[in-house]
């Protein structure tokens, strides 16, 4: 709803309600009579006209000397008219009649109301478009009398969009303040979490909104559409950001992408990434959100992916390898570790070919401030806990490793 209430009411002095309730706007072109017109009040004749000369000769040799013809047409087309008039004025009626209950008595109902019904709020509906909407529900008796209870309550101002029960028949003031309590209102929302590949974004979101995978598949081969850079090369994965997302009901899955897209491009741009740098942010924010439990251990963690590239070493990350092969897991085989996909980092050198996963805000922020440090491995000792232990050395390395298996041996099932 407008925050400005009054300027929903207190609209153009010449236009508003007429005495049945009906809103209607003041129509500059519909004016009975025009400002500049020197002869104010002069309705339009046709037969004022000056006729030309050929007309005139033609005329003496049709019609009767004399104004008997010309009145004669005078009083048909005033027939005519108003034959018009009253046909346009029956329809009128007919249409308009639930709103004329109103017209001579009461505009409002005494409340509490009757059988209960749902009512949309639109993102940018306007004081007038929700009084309308409850009008045309049968919840307010006139839309006037909603506007007048709205102007008088502060409250409606916190109006939102969304989904509210009310009740026909209800009092105007009643039916304002049920709508200006967050409380009732019902929003379609659904969660994503941090770390959630682009395949699990996608079966939550149709979980949440009825419609199939497939139409969410389809709306991501549309970089263009949902705003992608040309850096993530048509591939969303990385861009699904991580949060509570309000989508309206009728929402599609193109909109919801879009939404989603937009939330993380403009997190990068306030960080100061340009559209080239952001696959590459996203990369190693991604693989942050997937190793690391602190900002702490994720602000290492960036300092080592980023010394080992330096030194030409092979990141050989658990967590890229599970994203090759599409299988969540705390470890991988031997077989996956060996496997040749652009996103194993024990076979590719460098950063994986893409994100492999959508990171947090947190996480693309250690990943564009690494720590300062010496450290080419890490490994997370308790997973439970979330331990994780920084080496410089193979050795040291090693012996981090045995404190991890020894873990894995104590729970059983968990590696």
């Amino acid at each position: 709803m407008d925050r400005d209430v009054d300027r929903d009411v207190d609209h153009d002095p010449r236009a508003g309600y007429d005495e049945h309730g009906v809103l209607h706007e003041y129509d500059e072109h519909s004016a009975l009579y025009d400002e500049h017109d020197e002869h104010l009040g002069h309705a339009y004749d046709p037969f004022d006209d000056p006729a030309s000369d050929e007309l005139r000769r033609a005329d003496r040799h049709t019609r009767p000397k004399g104004r008997g013809g010309r009145t004669a047409k005078r009083l048909l087309v005033f027939v005519v008219a108003i034959a018009l008039i009253g046909g346009a004025a029956f329809a009128a009626v007919t249409v308009l009649k639930p709103a004329l209950s109103g017209f001579g008595g009461d505009t409002d109902y005494p409340g509490p109301g009757t059988t209960e019904v749902q009512v949309t709020v639109n993102p940018g509906d306007t004081g007038r478009a929700i009084a309308n909407t409850l009008f045309t529900a049968g919840v307010v008796k006139t839309a006037k009398a909603f506007t007048d209870a709205a102007a008088d309550n502060p409250a409606s101002a916190a109006i939102q969009p969304g989904e509210y029960t009310l009740k026909k028949e209800m009092k105007a003031a009643d039916a304002v303040a049920l709508l200006a309590n967050p409380a009732n209102r019902t929003v379609p929302m659904v969660t994503i979490p941090e770390g959630r590949w682009k395949s699990e974004v996608f079966a939550t979101l149709a979980k949440a909104s009825g419609k199939p995978v497939a139409d969410y598949e389809a709306a991501a081969k549309d970089a263009a559409t949902i705003g992608l850079p040309a850096s993530a090369k048509g591939n969303v994965e990385g861009y699904l950001f991580p949060a509570t997302y309000e989508f309206a009901k009728d929402s599609t899955p193109t909109e919801q992408l879009r939404q989603m897209v937009q939330k993380t491009v403009s997190t990068l741009t306030a960080q100061g990434v340009a559209p080239d740098d952001m696959e590459k942010v996203l990369i190693t924010a991604s693989i942050l959100e997937a190793e690391g439990r602190s900002t702490e251990d994720r602000e290492k963690q960036a300092r080592v992916i980023q010394n080992r590239i330096d030194q030409g070493m092979n990141l050989q990350l658990d967590s890229t390898v599970s994203y090759g092969v599409q299988k969540r897991a705390l470890t991988t085989t031997d077989a996956e570790r060996a496997d040749k996909n652009p996103y194993n980092t024990y076979v590719t050198a460098g950063l994986p070919a893409g994100p492999i996963g959508n990171p947090s805000a947190s996480s693309i922020e250690a990943a564009l401030h690494p720590a300062d440090g010496p450290w080419l491995f890490w490994v997370t000792t308790n997973p439970s806990t979330g331990e994780t232990k920084f080496a410089v050395t193979q050795d040291e390395h090693d012996q981090y490793v045995k404190e991890f298996q020894a873990w894995c041996q104590a729970n059983t099932g968990k590696c």
